[in-house]
């Protein structure tokens, strides 16, 4: 089979949502592969803890390239703790620049409580504006579902719980199969 004809691994929705100093990472459990769901099970959403130091991290794209960009962000917060965005920024700079990194198809969102992130292989670390965020090809329909509920009395769990919901009805590489990790 020919890399062009390769169909790709395919979907997934990570959802970071801050409000009322909580800050909600879900994401999906659905991996598929072309059209065919290969998993529904899988955990995209974690907590990492270098140095005591808590992050939660969600990604979409591939597994093993996001793998390897949480550990880099780990080193990177091992080498600046307690600033989350720093040491986002420095893991952008060598997404972007370095040979091997630029390679890894995967986005992040991470937060610390604080700081609720988007990084891309572009070089981008993205803070939002309306304290929601979401990746993956579910993204734009938890995003715009999310917005909805911000101004309600919704916790922020709340709100990413209906906004997964709401993304799993729309997008077929997303199912109902949530993990789901607070902070702050």
């Amino acid at each position: 089979m020919a890399k062009s004809d390769f169909p790709g691994w395919h979907g997934t929705t990570i959802i970071g949502v801050k409000k009322d100093g909580k800050v909600v990472v879900a994401g999906d459990g659905q991996v598929s592969l072309g059209d065919t769901v290969i998993k529904g099970t899988a955990r995209k959403v974690r907590r990492i803890s270098p140095g005591g130091y808590d992050v939660v991290a969600g990604f979409a794209g591939s597994t093993a390239d996001a793998f390897a960009l949480l550990e880099r962000l780990e080193t990177k917060l091992e080498a600046a703790p307690g600033q989350l965005m720093r040491a986002s920024v420095e893991l952008a700079k060598d997404w972007r620049t370095d040979k091997y990194l630029q390679k890894l198809e995967a986005m992040l969102i991470v937060t610390d409580g604080d700081a609720l992130l988007v990084i891309t292989g572009a070089g981008d670390v993205l803070e939002p504006e309306h304290n929601v965020t979401a990746i993956g090809s579910g993204g734009n329909y938890a995003l715009a579902a999310a917005r909805g509920l911000m101004d309600s009395d919704k916790s922020a769990e709340e709100i990413a719980r209906t906004a997964m919901e709401i993304a799993s009805d729309i997008c077929v590489y997303t199912n109902g199969n949530l993990t789901l990790e607070t902070i702050g």
